[in-house]
């Protein structure tokens, strides 16, 4: 049973607090109400409490100590505050909680509109080029941790300044720009593409591309290629997109060193997934084998130009490509995830997919313990990235309608993951 009772709320967010070395008193003064709240109060579109009208300028010391007791119960505004300031997802600390949803549809009409006119000079940008590129890293981080709320709250301006930054670099600065802004495309399309807002996230990646071609950069348009993929997904159009992936590993640098050997490992293991779900058996065994060799050569996993690559990666997807080739090759799934978890050298998100992929075929072999026991287990990692997922709904649906063990948990947990 999973426990949002005020006490337990209060004893995840001080245990939080205490991992980072806060007192109670600098969390108040680090956790501020969002600037799209407070922006939303000024224009009249939301009523805010007298409560959190308050806490749009901090959260007291008062608020935060009787969070953490246990005699209050935060309501959402607080809790964002708090969870930002602790540089966790709301999730993290409720597990009921899904306004994550209502912050990032918030935030889409805004990404629109800052990518209307790409290629229209409108000024300078507000940020120095020094503080643009490390809050981009920062986004890149909450992408990679799959904090789909806090990309989404800051997203906006940063794509806005590195559109800006881009239009007005000297040219010595030109290339360096363009990455920065093909990073911020891609960060703002996880959002989009993970929340359904395909048509959104369609656009971005063309901007991406866009921008990998200014910086005249190999591996970012490598980069860019394997984020569009993502467009094949969404279409399920997979034969065209093992086309297109397959073309980009063409025009890949050769892997003569450790990022391109990265850079052209993940092609290959996103090739082989889209060659799985075409149903392409001998297409998606070549990239894999592929993209095992890289990974040897790789030997360390990391992220490269935005993409985690290494042997832990290869791994999460040889359990990933047997589950699109169907249920027919559970067996194989299981066997390649036998006896084996992911570490935390690996991203939040790409944890959480193994988690749902393997609970996928569990439930396929008739393993409803052992799949749920996954699901929750990818909760536990990255609740937004699985609340998000359709085959996570999917499967949780299946359980709740066919396997009544566990039944209060089960439909706890379908209820959130919006699979009834």
């Amino acid at each position: 049973m999973f426990d949002d009772s005020p006490r337990a709320i209060g004893e995840r967010i001080a245990a939080r607090r205490r991992a980072r070395r806060l007192t109670q008193t600098a969390l108040a003064a680090a956790a501020h109400v969002s600037y799209a709240t407070v922006r939303s109060v000024e224009r009249g579109a939301r009523r805010l409490t007298q409560t959190a009208l308050a806490a749009a300028a901090h959260v007291s010391y008062a608020t935060v100590r009787s969070v953490e007791r246990g005699a209050r119960r935060p309501g959402d505004d607080v809790l964002e505050a708090i969870a930002d300031a602790l540089g966790v997802e709301a999730a993290h600390l409720r597990t009921g909680y899904v306004g994550t949803e209502r912050r990032v549809h918030r935030a889409l009409p805004a990404l629109s509109e800052v990518i209307a006119g790409y290629d229209l000079p409108l000024g300078r940008p507000t940020r120095p080029p020094g503080q643009l590129a490390d809050e981009i890293a920062t986004a890149v981080g909450w992408r990679l941790s799959a904090q789909y709320g806090r990309i989404a709250t800051a997203l906006p301006g940063l794509l806005a300044d590195a559109l800006r930054y881009v239009h007005t670099a000297p040219g010595a600065e030109h290339r360096d720009a363009a990455r920065l802004l093909a990073s911020a495309a891609r960060t703002a399309d996880a959002v989009a593409y993970k929340h359904g807002a395909h048509d959104l996230s369609a656009r971005l990646i063309e901007l991406m591309r866009w921008a990998a071609d200014w910086a005249a950069d190999p591996l970012v348009q490598a980069s860019a290629s394997y984020v569009r993929a993502e467009t094949f997904f969404a279409a399920c159009a997979h034969e065209a997109g093992l086309v297109s992936l397959e073309r980009a590993i063409e025009a890949a640098p050769p892997p003569t060193g450790r990022t391109e050997s990265a850079v052209l490992g993940a092609l290959h293991m996103r090739a082989a997934v889209m060659a799985s779900r075409a149903g392409s058996v001998d297409a998606a065994e070549t990239h894999m084998a592929y993209a095992r060799r890289l990974g040897e050569q790789v030997a360390l996993e990391g992220t490269y130009f935005g993409t985690a690559f290494g042997p832990g990666s290869v791994r999460v997807h040889e359990v990933s490509v047997a589950v699109g080739l169907g249920p027919g090759y559970a067996d194989r799934a299981l066997s390649a995830a036998h006896a084996w978890k992911p570490g935390d050298d690996l991203p939040a998100e790409r944890r959480s997919g193994f988690y749902i992929d393997l609970a996928r075929a569990q439930e396929w072999a008739g393993r409803p313990a052992d799949a749920f026991a996954s699901l929750k287990a990818a909760r536990a990692v990255a609740p937004q990235h699985t609340r998000e997922h359709p085959w996570a709904r999917e499967v949780a649906g299946n359980l709740r309608r066919f396997h009544r063990s566990d039944a209060e948990s089960l439909s706890h947990f379908a209820r959130w993951v919006g699979a009834v």
